[in-house]
């Protein structure tokens, strides 16, 4: 018996899961436009879950100002539900950030965070979905 609802494997059954924004972003690496997305100044206690599948992926413990118009965090919540990839795309060479789970595109990790992991993970907002902690309901 099953207990776990399995999630989309094909584009079509993605694109009907999730908004136009977040399938741009998650299945075809999109990125959004800096200062534009919902959490970019998000300062409420929760979790941030990956809006593809619901895996847990940063608490906003975590979360700081990085002024550079994306959410960012200093740490996952779990680095086992993260993968991480160089990605040459742009004439760059950097570090995306993947959700484990689902594949999911989640934005950029950089070595450049003024905190105690010296990290900064740079999150679209289309990527997670906010859940609130109870004390903040």
């Amino acid at each position: 018996m099953k207990d776990k609802k399995e999630m989309p494997k094909t584009e079509e059954e993605w694109k009907k899961k999730l908004t136009p924004e977040q399938f741009r972003v998650l299945r075809q690496k999109g990125t959004e436009i800096p200062f534009t997305g919902k959490y970019h100044n998000t300062k409420e206690k929760g979790n941030y879950v990956c809006a593809g599948c619901g895996e847990e992926l940063f608490e906003s413990d975590t979360k700081f100002d990085s002024y550079c118009g994306w959410p960012s965090f200093y740490a996952p919540k779990d680095s086992k539900k993260i993968d991480e990839k160089e990605d040459i795309g742009f004439g760059m060479i950097r570090t995306e950030v993947l959700c484990k789970k689902c594949g999911g595109h989640l934005g950029h990790v950089f070595n450049d965070g003024l905190n105690s992991t010296g990290l900064r993970y740079c999150i679209n907002s289309a990527s997670p979905d906010f859940k609130k902690s109870n004390s903040e309901k």
